[in-house]
């Protein structure tokens, strides 16, 4: 865990890969605990410390996890995710290059409980909800292309089921089509950058991630840049 910024109401950590954001069935130690103790220890806080959780990672995805020091900015975070008034981009390593450079993508996603994935399809079925997301060709290696994607709105397994469906898995993924899986059992899905207006302060969080120390990541990094000259066009 390695924290990217932190005040009084909120703390931004990046999440590595295997890692769980919130407990489930696994009894695994999730993230939020683990920032719950570095913050009983940091602060030598007696009893339980508050961590609030409002919104989720997929387990074998990096990056960027928000996550609420106060009841007060849960609340609003919560609301704030629910919304998407909190930019979300991700990074993503596939295998195929996708048809255009740019583009958005619209499908309907129904999930499957059971199997733990969803599924997208053209039009509206049952229990289907609308998934949009924004991506875009940032680099290509003799292998392996590197997309940023845009989050418009946040549905179960969005990125890897739609990347999916265009015919671009992720790197990884077997469950949405990959070849094969990553030696450490991750995808190379990572969540790179967030804004959004502070729930209480109300000034600009404008964080990036690190990359993950891994060589084909990192062999993509001189093609990033934290800055306007690289992000997605609102006018598409």
């Amino acid at each position: 865990m390695k924290v990217l910024y932190e005040d009084n109401h909120i703390i931004i950590v990046s999440k590595q890969p295997g890692e769980i954001v919130q407990g489930d069935k696994t009894g695994d130690t999730p993230l939020s605990e683990t920032v719950a103790g570095y913050l009983k220890e940091k602060y030598a806080k007696p009893g339980n410390v508050f961590v609030g959780v409002p919104h989720r990672l997929d387990r074998p995805v990096s990056g960027i996890v928000v996550l609420a020091k106060t009841s007060k900015a849960l609340s609003r975070l919560n609301d704030m995710f629910r919304n998407g008034s909190v930019d979300k981009r991700y990074l993503a390593i596939v295998k195929n290059r996708p048809p255009k450079d740019e583009g958005q993508l619209e499908n309907w996603l129904a999930r499957n409980e059971k199997q733990n994935r969803s599924f997208a399809y053209d039009r509206e079925v049952p229990g289907s909800k609308k998934a949009i997301l924004k991506y875009r060709l940032i680099a290509s290696s003799v292998n392996y292309h590197l997309l940023e994607i845009e989050l418009l709105t946040g549905r179960h397994h969005q990125i890897r089921c739609q990347l999916s469906k265009m015919g671009c898995p992720i790197k990884g993924d077997l469950k949405y089509g990959a070849e094969r899986s990553n030696p450490d059992g991750s995808i190379s899905l990572h969540a790179w950058h967030v804004t959004f207006e502070h729930p209480v302060s109300h000034r600009t969080i404008d964080i990036y991630a690190p990359l993950p120390d891994d060589s084909l990541w990192q062999s993509f990094s001189a093609n990033l840049k934290t800055g306007d000259d690289l992000s997605i066009s609102h006018g598409q």
